[in-house]
């Protein structure tokens, strides 16, 4: 799941470096190939192969894309149960690899055995993405610093964002992939979800989804309520997915986070960024300022407020976060290290993915107006979140009304989520337990970050979870579970 945190840091990287499902169509055969994974998906026992999709659903014969699978097999077949898909989030995040991905020794509370005996555990490349026929926007590297939250000090600045997005949008729609933007949607995606549990041969399949994934695994339960088992939502979106309300809620998840990032250099005197969290929080205002007057080259204001947002989502990354605020208090260029650069990849299926699931406002004025009122409301990153993006001026609308989540269906989802999430914030994941009424349950953790499950080291979130899906037990009410020391 710390994926997610690829798109908040591409600034930072790369300046340094209910719809109804589709006509009918014939069912595609469970002669999967599997074989060896690409050679930079490296996880033992993880296999690999391709399916082939209709890259239009409402032309199931037409036109074909590329999906690439991966399967880490169960060892234990009288425990088997049938396949846990997973997605990690993004959008435009791979995720072949996220089967391995879950089960290094490193995270804080890896996938338990219980679960890997469960199920055999699928990941996938979404549609444009990675190994998965992937789409391509000619992005520059330039293009690709500017970031995700580009901060706009006034209106004047809202201007010069709308012309580097209406260049993004042209760019995206004139590329080699540009045919295929319009069907990377979050819909067409849950189709293909459906597609690999037909090519699996199971009757119904269980989920794992993180981030941009809850949306993705609400959306498929929407769709196809009867062809899922047990589903887990982890750090969760809105009802409304990836939509301005999304992108608007980093800048209140910034500000539910932050405190815990202004205990921490509060009790480290040895940055010297303040003795208290209200200290450290007058100097991150300060530095703020600093930097949108004299950049300490690549470092303006907006990237800082940037580098700072990306590295709120784990508490592993609160000390790198200090030292490079202690590098920039002197005038110098942090030294940030082991961080994967972003691609144009990512980029081009994340717009496709956003920009294609719902409509977004046109006008410069109302983003000017956005950014004048967040700045106020949210001080830290209001104005970058609330900025103009190349969904103002995507090429097409969206090809189908967005999926609405409601509460018919089975009552089979747990959603877990952190109190303090900066990506994901609590209270948009309130929404979205509202959406599900009685299907779903909701356990609230009380810690900051982004992800719960294997990813922070809260038993009781972690241990609610397991249980759901090795016994299919789940609370019979929402529940909370308290922090715990580590």
């Amino acid at each position: 799941m710390r994926k997610a945190v690829l798109v908040a840091f591409a600034a930072i990287t790369a300046a340094l470096a209910v719809v109804p499902a589709a006509a009918a169509a014939p069912a595609p055969s469970n002669d999967l190939k599997w074989g060896p994974c690409p050679a930079e998906v490296k996880y033992p026992d993880l296999e690999c192969a391709t399916l082939r999709v209709p890259l239009n659903y409402q032309d199931p014969n037409g036109r074909k894309i590329d999906l690439a699978i991966s399967r880490l097999a169960s060892k234990s077949p009288d425990k088997r149960r049938g396949v846990l898909l997973t997605n990690p989030g993004g959008p435009g995040g791979a995720g072949l690899d996220y089967p391995g991905v879950l089960t290094r020794s490193e995270l804080p509370m890896p996938l338990p055995q219980s679960v890997r005996d469960e199920y055999d555990v699928i990941g996938f490349d979404p549609r444009g993405v990675g190994h998965s026929s992937p789409v391509t926007c000619d992005l520059t590297p330039e293009q690709r610093a500017i970031g995700n939250l580009p901060y706009a000090k006034d209106s004047a600045d809202v201007v010069k964002q709308a012309e580097v997005a209406k260049a993004e949008a042209k760019q995206c729609a004139s590329s080699k992939t540009g045919w295929m933007l319009p069907y990377v949607t979050t819909a067409n995606t849950a189709r293909d979800m459906d597609r690999i549990r037909q090519a699996l041969g199971e009757s119904t399949v269980s989920y794992l989804g993180a981030s941009y994934g809850t949306y993705l695994g609400a959306v498929y339960t929407t769709m196809f309520p009867q062809r899922t088992d047990r589903v887990v939502l982890d750090s969760n979106l809105g009802p409304g997915g990836y939509d301005i309300d999304a992108m608007r809620g980093f800048a209140r998840g910034m500000e539910d986070r932050f405190p815990d990032f202004a205990k921490f250099a509060a009790a480290s005197p040895k940055y010297g960024l303040g003795t208290t969290p209200v200290q450290v929080t007058a100097k991150f205002h300060d530095l703020a300022a600093r930097l949108d007057k004299a950049p300490v080259a690549p470092f303006d204001g907006s990237l800082f407020r940037s580098l700072t947002f990306s590295f709120l989502y784990g508490d592993e990354g609160f000390g790198a976060l200090a030292g490079a605020w202690q590098s920039l208090d002197k005038g110098e260029v942090p030294k940030l290290e082991g961080q994967a650069p972003t691609t144009d990849n990512l980029w081009a299926a994340r717009f496709s993915v956003i920009c294609g699931d719902s409509s977004w406002p046109r006008s410069v004025q109302s983003y000017q107006t956005d950014v004048a009122v967040n700045r106020v409301r949210y001080p830290m990153i209001g104005a970058g979140a609330a900025n103009i993006a190349a969904c103002a001026y995507w090429p097409s609308a969206p090809a189908e009304p967005k999926v609405r989540i409601t509460d018919q269906g089975q009552s089979n989802v747990l959603m877990v989520q952190n109190l303090r999430d900066p990506g994901t914030p609590w209270a948009n994941a309130v929404k979205l337990r509202g959406a599900f009424g009685d299907r779903a349950r909701m356990v609230t953790v009380d810690q900051g970050g982004h992800g719960v499950y294997v990813f922070a080291k809260n038993k009781c979130g972690n241990n609610t979870v397991t249980d759901f899906l090795v016994t299919g037990k789940r609370p019979a009410h929402d529940t909370f579970c308290a922090a715990e020391t580590r």
